[in-house]
């Protein structure tokens, strides 16, 4: 009788780790992402109204947008982890054009990008219309974009290649940056890993970027494969349906 006692209570205390960590982490990614987005507000615009600043405290500016752009992007993975992990996600297919979604979403890092003197570049084919989750389309560019660029030395290029297939949209994201060694290939998208790459501006890493890109690639029907060669660079793709639901 006592050791069926024993594993109720041990189950208990297994449920109530689990609620207090799902709690953490919504405390984490939502209360703490307030504050972190008032500050990033507030730096772009001083960024805006700069002139009569010094090089030096342009340069101080430059680098807390780096460390506030790289928090804010942590938490937004883990927003999606929870989600994923615990709640779910639902997906809610629209039809829409994918040369606007990427060149947007290479528009938001090319600030980033400039500041690591990283060159960016994007390269559509025309009309190519989407009809899936768009959000979840995003998270996947936006994460591997994320990588690509964090761990890239300066004066390197990163290239955004999209085109289609015969039912699929694939999305080619070339890098410069040190690559992975063969005995990592197999973990770059689990959840957690810590490879030997590291960030080139002191950005986070979380292990978290590249296993909610392959989940909202799965989520919305397709895949994510990683070419890779050390000292040289890396070719992450993405092939997502056309059309999903």
């Amino acid at each position: 009788m006592n050791d069926f006692s024993d594993i109720d209570n041990l189950s208990k205390q297994v449920e109530q780790l689990m609620l207090e960590q799902q709690q953490l982490l919504s405390i984490v990614s939502h209360d703490l992402r307030s504050p972190l987005n008032r500050v990033f507000a507030l730096i772009q615009l001083m960024q805006m109204n700069s002139s009569n600043l010094t090089v030096e405290q342009k340069n101080y500016l430059e680098k807390i947008h780096l460390v506030i752009a790289d928090g804010l992007a942590m938490m937004r993975n883990m927003v999606d982890y929870r989600n994923l992990e615990y709640r779910g996600i639902d997906l809610h297919p629209e039809k829409f054009n994918a040369v606007t979604l990427v060149e947007s979403c290479v528009k938001n890092f090319s600030a980033i990008a400039e500041k690591k003197n990283i060159r960016l570049t994007v390269s559509c084919e025309p009309d190519l219309t989407m009809f899936t989750d768009k959000q979840c389309m995003a998270r996947v560019i936006d994460n591997l974009l994320a990588n690509a660029v964090k761990f890239s030395p300066a004066g390197t290029t990163v290239s955004v290649r999209a085109g289609c297939t015969h039912a699929h949209l694939k999305i080619d994201i070339r890098d410069e940056a040190p690559g992975f060694r063969a005995e990592e290939v197999s973990r770059i998208f689990q959840k957690f890993q810590k490879l030997s790459a590291r960030p080139t501006a002191g950005e986070s890493s979380t292990g978290l970027g590249l296993f909610v890109a392959q989940a909202m690639a799965e989520k919305i029907g397709g895949e994510i494969t990683c070419s890779t060669k050390a000292g040289v660079g890396s070719v992450f793709s993405a092939e997502l349906p056309k059309t999903i639901g």
